[in-house]
């Protein structure tokens, strides 16, 4: 048996109880869990549970598309929420750790907070699950993310006391004009029956697809661009909340009030004064059927920012290019002196090729060319 060591000097002594401390903590940092290394790396927040495991929202790892990047984000919205740490993976034992986990797991059953829809028998909608909406789109991981936390989330944003109704309108324009689209084109469900006449690419999915790594690029890491993603479908969403709350909803008033005077305007009841210019299509087609209008209105008159008048024509529907009364066919293409002489209306400026929108220096001149647009 060898003879015991002689002790050793002090600094000898600390240097070498600061190497076995070293050691041990990085034993400690190599023992760490897969999904935790993951955590760390995507989010440094973390929200501790009682028991000294952090929070997890769950979703899957390499290429990336925009129905998960905004169920993320849209969870994160929630104070609840806020710190979870997002885990990209697709191991069962990684996402089985997580307290939520979106678009991958193939399961739906929001009792223990699992959102996929990929599954053969998941044939969810707005409608399906909530059946007081009328939307019939596949959803999504976003909008079945959307459909248990948005009226909350919506709700959260508009703040304290916010009006109930208000937050049930943007709740649904905010799906109608953001989220279905991104249920749809998850789902492959087409937009058009037959073949579109162009394509569109710049839409917010194709966006967020265009964020992910070539396929020659030598970095295919993709947690940092995830996080980009996330931030990109975020600030859509967050612009379109408070578009529909803060300018889209209170024009409904405006339209109102122009639709009760309308017969002070023009004796057939079709025509209307914006007095002060708002988003007004959908309101108009709404409250048209709200208020019982007949005859439908034809024509909107309102003032453009150089301070001559517009008179544009109602479409036949919110996102329609037919209008229901175009203004005259002679009219179209022609400006200024020469489509004064040829309508008999002094001070005209033009009148689109389309017909569907002329401009004249004064109102008057503006609500004489719709009133003879009305008789021709």
């Amino acid at each position: 048996m060898c003879a015991p060591l002689p002790p050793l000097p002090a600094t000898i002594a600390v240097s070498r109880a600061f190497v076995v401390a070293s050691r041990r903590l990085t034993a400690q940092v190599i023992a760490i869990p897969v999904s935790r290394q993951i955590c760390k790396m995507s989010q440094p927040n973390k929200k501790p549970r009682e028991d000294g495991d952090w929070k997890q929202i769950g979703t899957h790892d390499g290429t990336f598309h925009c129905d998960e990047a905004l169920a993320c984000y849209l969870l994160r919205k929630l104070p609840r929420y806020r710190d979870y740490d997002i885990v990209r993976s697709r191991k069962p034992d990684v996402l089985a750790a997580c307290d939520i986990v979106v678009d991958v797991g193939g399961q739906y059953d929001p009792a223990t907070h699992r959102y996929d829809h990929h599954q053969r028998t998941f044939n969810e909608t707005m409608n399906s699950l909530s059946p007081e909406k009328p939307w019939v789109t596949k959803l999504s991981s976003a909008g079945l993310v959307y459909l248990h936390f948005g009226q909350e989330i919506i709700a959260h944003m508009l703040g304290d006391g916010a009006d109930k109704k208000l937050c049930n309108v943007v709740y649904n324009k905010v799906y109608q004009n953001l989220i279905e689209e991104i249920d749809a084109i998850d789902n492959g469900v087409s937009q058009f029956d037959g073949t579109p006449r162009y394509l569109m690419t710049t839409n917010l999915s194709a966006r967020v697809g265009r964020l992910n790594p070539a396929w020659n690029e030598a970095d295919q890491d993709t947690t940092e661009r995830f996080h980009k993603a996330m931030a990109m479908v975020g600030e859509e969403f967050e612009d379109r909340v408070r578009y529909y709350s803060q300018a889209w909803w209170p024009g409904r008033k405006l339209v109102r009030d122009a639709l009760e005077a309308r017969h002070g305007v023009d004796q057939s009841g079709q025509v209307i004064v914006m007095e002060q210019v708002c988003p007004w299509k959908e309101h108009l087609f709404e409250l048209e059927q709200e208020m019982q209008v007949e005859p439908s209105i034809k024509y909107v008159l309102y003032a453009d920012q150089n301070g001559n008048w517009r008179v544009q024509c109602v479409p036949m529907e919110t996102q329609s290019f037919q209008s229901r009364l175009p203004l005259p066919e002679d009219w179209r293409g022609v400006r200024d002196d020469e489509l004064s002489k040829l309508s008999g209306i002094d001070g005209c400026v033009f009148v689109h090729a389309s017909g569907f929108i002329g401009g004249n220096k004064t109102r008057q001149g503006a609500l004489l060319m719709a009133q003879r647009a009305l008789q021709m």
